[in-house]
């Protein structure tokens, strides 16, 4: 049975973190390279799908001073995330990312850490080129995420997202939480297509796996 998204996540939110970070086998070392992947010189930050910032955590540490931008669609997610962080330069979003215009050259970097593997090819590349405009020349995104290792594997995933939407009566662009994982070379064509002129996966672990794209 499919949940919509914002749902699934705030019937989740108390147990969300624990779950992400001992569940999820590598996820911690995962957020720990994110965070070493920003350039050190980022002053603004855009995070996609930032939920309860497990990730700022981490980025934090390394870059207390930096200013982030966070979008999430559910609002008990940056909730929490808020008193986490109260003390920091945070501005927070409750929306949807897919749609939402970041503006033109805005942001030094971007990141998201486990959230893309929920959306469609069409979906991504509307995001992507949205973010592609949004991040300033020379900029980088960091996409931390689960994928899959066979084109087998995703064509699988995404036949029985469209089956169960079918049977559910679910329409086009209503958000509902299923995993559709792509390939690490189907994400990395995705990012060279909207025009970042490098893209490459630079590390993994099991089915997590990040990759970094370059905007020149």
């Amino acid at each position: 049975m499919l949940e919509r998204m914002n749902e699934f996540f705030a019937a989740r939110i108390s147990e969300y973190d624990e779950h992400m970070l001992h569940t999820i086998d590598g996820l911690q070392d995962a957020y720990t390279e994110t965070a070493r992947l920003i350039p050190k010189n980022t002053a603004v930050l855009l995070d996609l799908g930032c939920g309860t910032g497990l990730e700022l955590e981490y980025i934090f540490k390394l870059a207390p001073n930096i200013r982030v931008t966070g979008i999430d669609l559910t609002q008990a997610m940056l909730d929490k995330l808020s008193e986490k962080f109260s003390g920091k330069q945070i501005d927070l979003i409750c929306a949807s990312y897919l749609d939402y215009d970041f503006g033109s050259e805005v942001y030094d970097a971007a990141v998201s850490v486990e959230t893309m593997h929920h959306w469609s090819y069409n979906e991504k590349l509307a995001l992507y080129t949205n973010l592609f405009k949004a991040l300033k020349s020379g900029g980088r995104y960091i996409e931390c995420d689960y994928m899959v290792l066979t084109q087998q594997e995703q064509d699988r995933w995404s036949d029985e997202n469209c089956k169960l939407r079918t049977a559910q009566g679910i329409p086009e662009g209503e958000f509902c939480h299923y995993d559709i994982p792509f390939t690490v070379s189907n994400q990395i064509n995705l990012f060279l297509q909207v025009g970042f002129a490098r893209a490459e996966a630079v590390w993994s672990h099991n089915n997590t796996a990040i990759i970094t794209a370059e905007k020149i």
